[in-house]
């Protein structure tokens, strides 16, 4: 690359970016604040874990910032690039889970994080990755639509193509195979981006980051308040439960970080604190938890739907 990376630019705008979210989802739910944990990696770097339990709206809230450096690739980032073996790394970035009290309101994801690999006698390897993603337990079509303008409102500046790759990658990053099945509705999902040079690459890093709040608080506003009973937390609970399967078996970012030495329990605050599993389950025939899996959890094109 001719353009070194500023990483000091990206760990400021990622720790900047952990605030702002942890201020508006803090003031959001109006009885929790967040427990902080700094933490140190013996192998080279660390973190700030910041983790929200039990509150009015939000039943946990996991917001993390990780910097790690380290002189050899975990197996988990080296085995389908393997010209990065024997170079040195850093990978820093932001990743959040927030499970919600209600069942009516989707638990959220969001994930930005930059990569570095260097070696001596060579370029820099450099890439950007990230994008978040809803899971819902009732589905709401006002609020998938909304979901999904707003991840083409992070990518329009950017490029007409980049919210319906990024919005493909993100069906197919986000799906349990084992159960065929999406974890959710989607939104966007990137990685190995470098489009552009870095100031470009980081300026749509950013805007990614940036509209996560625009895209769920709103959706937070319109269903917090919906009344629920034990059926509907118990569909929620049993829902979970693949959100805890595609995290263990699937997700490159948890296998990564527990390769590389992260911390284990930073890594794992992404799991909903309450989960359940039945054996065969399936939802009664015309019910809200069967219009779950006949109309939401299926990709769509929402947008070209809607209009």
């Amino acid at each position: 690359m001719s353009d070194r990376p500023d990483t000091q630019a990206v760990k400021s705008y990622l720790l900047t970016l952990q605030d702002r979210i942890c201020e508006a989802l803090r003031d959001t739910d109006g009885g929790a604040d967040f427990r902080e944990d700094l933490w140190e990696r013996p192998e080279g770097g660390g973190g700030r874990t910041r983790v929200m339990q039990d509150g009015m709206l939000f039943e946990q809230g996991g917001i993390n910032f990780s910097h790690v450096r380290g002189e050899a690739l975990p197996a988990a980032a080296s085995a389908s690039r393997p010209e990065l073996a024997g170079r040195s790394y850093e990978a820093m970035g932001v990743s959040l889970v927030v499970h919600p009290q209600n069942p009516y309101v989707p638990s959220s994801h969001l994930n930005v994080r930059f990569f570095l690999a260097e070696h001596p006698e060579d370029d820099p390897v450099w890439w950007f990755g990230g994008g978040f993603d809803l899971t819902p337990y009732y589905g709401f079509e006002e609020d998938a639509v909304h979901w999904h303008r707003n991840a083409r409102d992070a990518c329009a500046p950017f490029g007409e193509d980049l919210y319906p790759r990024y919005k493909r990658w993100c069906d197919d990053y986000f799906f349990l195979p084992h159960r065929n099945e999406p974890r959710g509705i989607g939104g966007i999902f990137f990685d190995d981006f470098d489009q552009g040079g870095f100031a470009n690459s980081f300026a749509f890093t950013r805007s990614v980051g940036d509209h996560y709040l625009s895209g769920y608080l709103p959706i937070v506003e319109r269903r917090w308040a919906h009344v629920y009973g034990e059926r509907e937390r118990d569909f929620q609970c049993y829902r979970r439960g693949r959100y805890v399967e595609f995290n263990l078996v699937c997700d490159r970012g948890t296998l990564f970080g527990l390769q590389s030495g992260g911390r284990t329990e930073s890594i794992l605050v992404s799991l909903p604190p309450e989960v359940s599993w039945r054996y065969d389950f399936t939802p009664e025939p015309g019910s809200p938890e069967a219009e779950l899996h006949e109309r939401f959890l299926a990709p769509r094109d929402w947008l070209t739907e809607s209009a």
